[in-house]
C-alpha cells in the first residue's frame, strides 16, 4: 500500500480473528474498517486456552496487563484416563511456559477476549460498523467496491474475511464446498467454582481421555469460574450451522457411556450445557486457499480446525499480526502484501490443523492404540505433551519479544 492510495482495508467478521486483525492493522498505520453482521458483539459461553504463541503477540499489542486481570494462568495441563480417573501425564505450565518461551499459557472466557480486543480497537481509533453484512465485493480500476447488505457501497484497497466457518467471502473467492462435519460434538458449561463442592474447584486444565469421547477443563475469569467441554462421536444435528445450541446432560451422558466416578461427578455437577457441532476443513493446500489478488482469508474464514491442540483462535490472532505486518510494508503493492502474509501463514496452519485432526485420534482412541497411548504418556510425559514447534513459532510480535526459537 504505498503512500498516496489510502483508501482502507476492509475487515468483514468482529469475532476474535477481525477484532485482532483490526488491532494490528491499526499499530501498523493501516487504515481499517470493520463491519460485524450482528448488531452487538456478543460472545456465549465458552473459554479458550491461549498458548505463549499467542500471549506473546497479545503483550507486544499492549494488552498484557488487561490479559493478566482477566484471565487464569494454570500452573499445569493434566492427563487422565476417561473411565479409570489414573494421571498419565502432566506438563508444567506457569513459570516454565515463561521461561522456556517466554510468554504464558493463559485460559480466559471468549467474550472476556473479544472485550479485551473490541476495546483495544476502538482505542486505536478503528471504526466498527455493526449490523453491517459483507454480500461480496468487485474489482474496480483502482481497488475494491465492497457491498453490504444494507448499506452503500465502501471502497477499499483490500478486504478480509474474517466471517468465521461459513465464511461468505470464502464463497465468493473460492467457490469450494462448505466446511465438513466432523463427526464430533461439543458441550460446554461454564460453572462458578464457589457453586462447587472443593473436591471438584480446579486451578489445572484437565484432559480426560476415554473411547470416542474426551473431556477438558479449566479456570476462566481470574480462577473464578470453571470452563467444562465435553466431546463425543455424534449425529449432525438438524441445524448444524446453529453452533449454539441447547445441549441435555442426559444426551451427553448418554453419548458418554461410562466413565469413571471423578469424571461423572464432575459433568453432573453442571445444570446446563450449550452444543454445537464441529466442522473443520481439511489441511490448507497452499497460499491461494488465504489470498488472492486484493482478498484475503484470515482464522476460521481460511482454515477451520478441530478444537484437539487448543489453536483456533490463536491461529486467527497469529494471521492477524502477520497480515498487518505485511500491510505495514508500504513499498509493496496490495496484492503483492497479501500473497506474502499468505505465502508466510498456510504451512503453519495446514500443520496445526492436521496435528489437531491426529490429536482427536489419540484422544479418542481404544483398544491399542489408547493402551500405547496411556504407556507413552506415562513414560514420556512433558515429552509427548509439549509443543515446542507451537509455542515458539508463529509471527515475532513487533520484534518486541525475545524467546528461544525451539522449532528446530
Amino acid at each position: 500500500m504505498t503512500s498516496h492510495e489510502h483508501k482502507q482495508v476492509v475487515i468483514a467478521g468482529g469475532g476474535i480473528g477481525g477484532l485482532a486483525a483490526a488491532v494490528a492493522c491499526a499499530q501498523h498505520g493501516v487504515p481499517v474498517q470493520l463491519l460485524e453482521r450482528a448488531p452487538q458483539l456478543s460472545e456465549v459461553g465458552a473459554g479458550i486456552q491461549i498458548g505463549p504463541n499467542v500471549t506473546r503477540i497479545l503483550e507486544a499489542w499492549g494488552l498484557g496487563t488487561a490479559l493478566a486481570q482477566l484471565a487464569a494462568f494454570p500452573e499445569q495441563l493434566q492427563a487422565r484416563d476417561a473411565q479409570t480417573g489414573q494421571v498419565l501425564g502432566t506438563l508444567t505450565l506457569g513459570a516454565r511456559a515463561q521461561a522456556l518461551y517466554g510468554a504464558p499459557y493463559a485460559t480466559i472466557h471468549r467474550a472476556d477476549l473479544q472485550s479485551l480486543l473490541h476495546d483495544a480497537a476502538f482505542a486505536a481509533g478503528v471504526q466498527v460498523r455493526l449490523g453491517q453484512t459483507v454480500h461480496g465485493w468487485r474489482e474496480s480500476a483502482d481497488g475494491l467496491e465492497v457491498r453490504t447488505a444494507d448499506g452503500p457501497s465502501l471502497q477499499a484497497d483490500a478486504l478480509i474475511g474474517a466471517d468465521g466457518v461459513w465464511s461468505a467471502v470464502r464463497q465468493q473467492l473460492l467457490g469450494d464446498a462448505p466446511a465438513r462435519f466432523t463427526g464430533h460434538l461439543a458441550y460446554r458449561a461454564l460453572v462458578a467454582q464457589a457453586d462447587l463442592p472443593a473436591y471438584l474447584r480446579s486451578d489445572q486444565i484437565t484432559v480426560w481421555m476415554g473411547p470416542r469421547l474426551h473431556v477438558v477443563h479449566y479456570p476462566v475469569r481470574s480462577g473464578q469460574w470453571l470452563n467444562l467441554v465435553a466431546i463425543v462421536h455424534g449425529t449432525k444435528p438438524d441445524q448444524a450451522q446453529e453452533w449454539d445450541q441447547t445441549g441435555n446432560t442426559q444426551a451427553l451422558m448418554q453419548a458418554m457411556g461410562t466413565v469413571g466416578r471423578d469424571l461423572h461427578e464432575r459433568l453432573a455437577s453442571v445444570s446446563a450445557w450449550r452444543q454445537w457441532a464441529l466442522h473443520d476443513r481439511a489441511p490448507m493446500a497452499g497460499a491461494y486457499e488465504m489470498a488472492q489478488g486484493r482478498v484475503a482469508l484470515l482464522g476460521d474464514a481460511a482454515h477451520p480446525m478441530r478444537p484437539y491442540l487448543a489453536q483456533g483462535a490463536g491461529m486467527a490472532i497469529e494471521d492477524a499480526q502477520a497480515l498487518a505486518q505485511c500491510l505495514g510494508q508500504r513499498s509493496a503493492t496490495v496484492t503483492e502484501q497479501l500473497q506474502a502474509y499468505a505465502a508466510q501463514r498456510w504451512a503453519r496452519n495446514a500443520r496445526v490443523q492436521a496435528r489437531a485432526i491426529r490429536n482427536g485420534r489419540i484422544f479418542h482412541a481404544t483398544g491399542p492404540v489408547a493402551w500405547g497411548r496411556n504407556l507413552s504418556m506415562r513414560l514420556l510425559g512433558e515429552r509427548v505433551m509439549d509443543v515446542p514447534w507451537l509455542y515458539s513459532g508463529g509471527p515475532i510480535a513487533g520484534g518486541r519479544s525475545t524467546f528461544r526459537d525451539l522449532s528446530s
